[in-house]
């Protein structure tokens, strides 16, 4: 038996691998403790809110490439200063209700609460890499969420314009610390700068 997305639709598919069940008609009536089930058998992305189970893209060779590079970049980091970071999948709970998968996600202290081991209830810095089919999901959507839930630093990866865009919690809502762009060492100078998670990059 397994759970497949065609198009926008989800269905579940039986053994016998010619009996299909139309699962959409449970869109919105998904128990939290159903999703955590559910998540907890496959290493697809799959987020949740009020009930409403979606299933993301696979990731492509160059989204992975990318996430590759920040995540050992990051994880330098981490190792230094006795923090840590993860990728995905690793849920994180932004509210209650509401599951997200970031690319990536960091605390600055490995041994902070919020770091727990089924999902996290929160960090100091999430990353989203881009996805061409959505976008409008990790660049207005998830910083709504990831500001509601407190989260000091949220990181938009754009492998479209070659651009990190960081936001930094101001009060309820993230407000632009800059957008920094990938640049050839002969033809820019870079400046490095230190964000608010204590990660250097320059802009």
């Amino acid at each position: 038996m397994a759970v497949e997305l065609r198009g926008p639709a989800m269905r579940l598919k039986l053994a016998d691998d010619e009996t299909e069940i139309d699962l959409d008609a449970l869109q919105g009536l998904w128990s939290i403790e159903q999703y955590l089930k559910l998540t907890n058998q496959t290493n697809r992305l799959i987020e949740f809110t009020d009930g409403v189970i979606e299933v993301l893209p696979m990731p492509t060779k160059y989204h992975q490439a990318v996430s590759r590079v920040l995540f050992l970049a990051l994880l330098a980091v981490m190792q230094r200063i006795g923090g840590d970071v993860f990728y995905a999948p690793l849920r994180v709970e932004v509210r209650a209700g509401t599951f997200r998968e970031p690319d990536l996600l960091l605390v600055l202290n490995k041994d902070d609460p919020r770091a727990q081991d089924e999902y996290w209830t929160g960090a100091d810095l999430v990353v989203e890499i881009v996805s061409p089919d959505k976008q409008k999901r990790d660049t207005e959507e998830k910083p709504v969420e990831y500001a509601e839930a407190g989260i000091p630093e949220y990181w938009i990866v754009n492998p479209l314009t070659n651009t990190i865009t960081v936001l930094v919690l101001d009060g309820k809502e993230y407000v632009e610390h800059g957008v920094f762009q990938r640049c050839a060492r002969r033809t820019c100078s870079a400046s490095y700068l230190i964000s608010p998670s204590g990660v250097r990059y320059s802009e």
